[in-house]
């Protein structure tokens, strides 16, 4: 005699139907009705949990959408440049005692009178000063860290609430470093700070972001331009900065934002590290021209 089949969730109540997904025994009590047949109430589960999951939100890079502001790591990264800023202020200080001189970059080689080398910045082993001088500011200067932090609210928060927090803070980073390895290889005795390296890495990837979703591009190369034109024809502004921060953010942007579907994570953050190795191999080579 065969024995009797009973629900999988009450062994007590004997059934003739199956879930039409797992084919596992359901009672009356755990039928769901489907669009084909009945379901048992864990495949049904599992069903919405699914849905759920693919119906959440995505920013353009294929990350999920952050809860809370939007804008948050622009507001934070604002937040840090005018709290040092105000810290220079505080420390004041001229020559080699400023917040600047220690803590902004440069490399510079020399000799003493017996002949001996002495270096300093960077060639002194100082790598610290390739991210730090991104967020110092001309402490006698308000328009210098005024400029650039409208600019990076301007730029930066539309752009983070796009690609989402995690890529546009590896932007920001990599920017900044791309910017330091310009100034190193190409001017390493200017002492240079500034957060606008960095920036204009957000000004490339607003232009890479605009070319893919096929938005009018004449603005931001309008504005772009006028940029680059300001940072050559403007007296004491790092134009290495510049064009190091735009090359390494653009670049970035490429991979982030042009990365095939299949392979999009492996693809976002290898061209993300690959630009942040090549950032410095540069300064590497940089420095030891100058020590040499």
């Amino acid at each position: 005699m065969d024995q009797p089949v009973c629900c999988y969730r009450h062994p007590d109540r004997e059934t003739g139907i199956r879930c039409t997904r797992c084919e596992r025994p359901i009672c009356p009590a755990c039928m769901v009705s489907a669009s084909v047949g009945f379901q048992c109430p864990d495949c049904v589960a599992q069903a919405n949990q699914s849905a759920h999951h693919t119906s959440q939100p995505r920013t353009v890079t294929g990350g999920r959408v952050g809860t809370g502001d939007p804008f948050l790591i622009t507001k934070i990264l604002i937040a840090v440049n005018v709290a040092l800023w105000l810290v220079e202020l505080a420390v004041g200080g001229s020559g080699a005692g400023t917040v600047s001189d220690h803590y902004g970059l440069y490399a510079v080689c020399g000799h003493d009178t017996f002949g001996h080398q002495v270096c300093g910045g960077a060639a002194d082993g100082q790598w610290y000063r390739v991210i730090t001088s991104a967020f110092l500011h001309e402490r006698t200067n308000p328009l210098h860290i005024g400029f650039n932090m409208l600019t990076l609210w301007w730029i930066g928060a539309p752009l983070e609430q796009r690609i989402g927090r995690a890529h546009y803070l590896a932007l920001y980073f990599v920017s900044a470093l791309g910017a330091s390895a310009a100034v190193l290889l190409l001017a390493p005795d200017a002492l240079t700070i500034g957060a606008s390296g960095a920036i204009f890495g957000l000004f490339g990837a607003t232009a890479v972001y605009m070319r893919r979703a096929r938005y009018d591009m004449r603005p931001i190369l309008i504005l772009l331009g006028l940029n680059i034109l300001f940072s050559f024809t403007w007296s004491g502004v790092s134009w290495q900065a510049h064009v190091g921060g735009l090359v390494a953010g653009t670049l970035v942007a490429i991979g982030m934002l042009y990365a095939p579907r299949e392979r999009r994570s492996a693809v976002q953050w290898g061209s993300a590290a690959a630009v942040l190795l090549a950032s410095v191999a540069i300064i590497g080579v940089a420095v030891a021209q100058v020590t040499s």
